[in-house]
């Protein structure tokens, strides 16, 4: 017969044996006390050598308990503070108290440590962004579920990539994908592609069609621009999902099918909601796990990884310059990913001598941009919003710059290096992502 074994945790364990102490001291007490009132004489003296008993006994055990808890802790961050990422920031943040040189240490592992994790688990979603780890981990929650996924975010985020992602990491991976974007299709044939169609259904339905949803069976189906999709169509959409099943056009058939459905749109839902052009049943049918994909502006520290990795694409070996980096941190990016795709596929072409200049990023807007970045005096602003994000922009181009280095990047923004430390922790901008490997 196997031996049970039973584990204590330390949280639990050591709270106990304080308390277990505290018990036993107010009995010593107590009985001391008793036996000094017995003769007629104070206990003062028994009581003062007693307490100092207790304090000493307690500073020992004390002493002993966090020595076996922390030793192992402190060999750890020793050990850490060796590696170069971490020991950058060793020297940045020296003279601070053990526990905030302990969280500064784990906080830089764990970060590294995600990343890490990220780029194996998502080798086809180029960012290493809090914000698009975040993503990232929404994706890792959802995938081995059969929930239905709403992708919200921009034209040109990825969404198509983060679906095809969850369909990854799915259960259902060896089965269908199949996408469908509801915008490019006409109104009156959406339902035949959805759904098919029977021979004769309509002038030019020559013969029997699956539909999507058929062929999508044990597998996944993307209904990308969902937004775009006719009123009428909405309605059956809602029906198919709510009873998986379906009919072809001009068909009387009921077809079953088992699919996992994801959607995508860089639509308002609520805007289309109120004005009557989507249902708000489907809407929430939809909207069992949504993920929001940050458009660009908001994951700048993503650029210039972005850009580097459109640019191994190409047939030419070309780089970046320091100065189009810059330049690259401070656009709006009305057009996302895909925009910046394009202006380096365009600069790669224009290169002189394999190096991409300012010059070469022909079409890139600087500046005063598209959308909710422009600057419209006309309109109300918020005017400490916007230099707050100038001036992030400009220290995340000077840290890339300076591939991560503190005190060259304050050199180059002229202040001071504490300065600079404080705006970092101020606006979360992840330094390590720009030091050079």
């Amino acid at each position: 017969m196997k031996k049970r074994q039973y584990f204590i945790r330390l949280n639990i364990i050591v709270p106990i044996i304080f308390s277990c102490l505290s018990i036993l001291t107010l009995i010593v007490t107590y009985r001391l006390t008793l036996y000094g009132l017995a003769p007629g004489q104070a206990p003062f003296s028994y009581l003062v050598i007693w307490g100092g008993f207790v304090v000493l006994f307690s500073f020992l055990a004390g002493w002993l308990i966090s020595r076996t808890i922390l030793k192992p802790v402190e060999a750890f961050v020793r050990e850490a503070e060796k590696l170069p990422a971490v020991q950058q920031m060793v020297e940045e943040h020296k003279g601070r108290d053990e526990i905030a040189r302990y969280t500064q240490v784990f906080t830089q592992i764990t970060d590294f440590l995600s990343k890490v994790d990220a780029r194996e688990l998502f080798p086809e979603i180029v960012g290493q962004s809090k914000v698009m780890r975040g993503v990232l981990s929404q994706i890792m929650k959802v995938a081995p579920t059969d929930v239905t996924v709403l992708i919200t975010g921009e034209s040109g985020t990825g969404k198509e990539l983060v679906a095809r992602a969850i369909l990854n990491h799915s259960k259902r991976r060896q089965g269908p994908f199949i996408a469908v974007n509801c915008a490019a299709i006409a109104q009156g044939l959406l339902e035949s592609e959805l759904f098919g169609h029977e021979k004769g259904a309509f002038t030019g339905a020559l013969s029997q069609k699956k539909g999507k949803f058929e062929l999508a069976d044990k597998g996944t189906l993307f209904l990308d621009e969902i937004g775009d999709m006719p009123l009428e169509t909405q309605a059956k959409i809602l029906r198919a999902l709510e009873n998986g099943t379906c009919e072809r056009v001009g068909g009387s058939q009921t077809i079953s099918f088992d699919v996992r459905v994801v959607a995508a749109t860089n639509k308002d839902f609520v805007e289309l909601i109120t004005k009557g052009q989507f249902r708000e049943d489907l809407y929430h049918r939809l909207n069992v796990f949504p993920i929001h994909l940050p458009p660009l502006r908001h994951r700048r520290e993503d650029i210039p990884i972005l850009a580097e990795h459109f640019l191994e694409s190409q047939e030419t070996e070309v780089r970046l310059s320091a100065e189009a980096i810059q330049v690259l941190l401070v656009s709006p990016w009305p057009g996302n990913v895909r925009e910046l795709r394009n202006i380096m596929e365009r600069a790669a072409v224009l290169a002189e001598g394999g190096v991409i200049r300012p010059k070469h990023l022909t079409g890139l807007t600087v500046g005063e941009g598209d959308g909710d970045d422009e600057l419209a005096l006309d309109e109300e602003i918020d005017l400490d919003a916007r230099l707050e994000d100038v001036e992030r922009s400009l220290i995340v181009a000077a840290l890339t710059r300076t591939g991560g280095v503190q005190v060259r990047a304050a050199e180059l923004l002229g202040i001071k290096e504490r300065s600079l430390w404080h705006r970092i922790k101020k606006y979360e901008i992840d330094v390590a992502s720009m030091r050079q490997k």
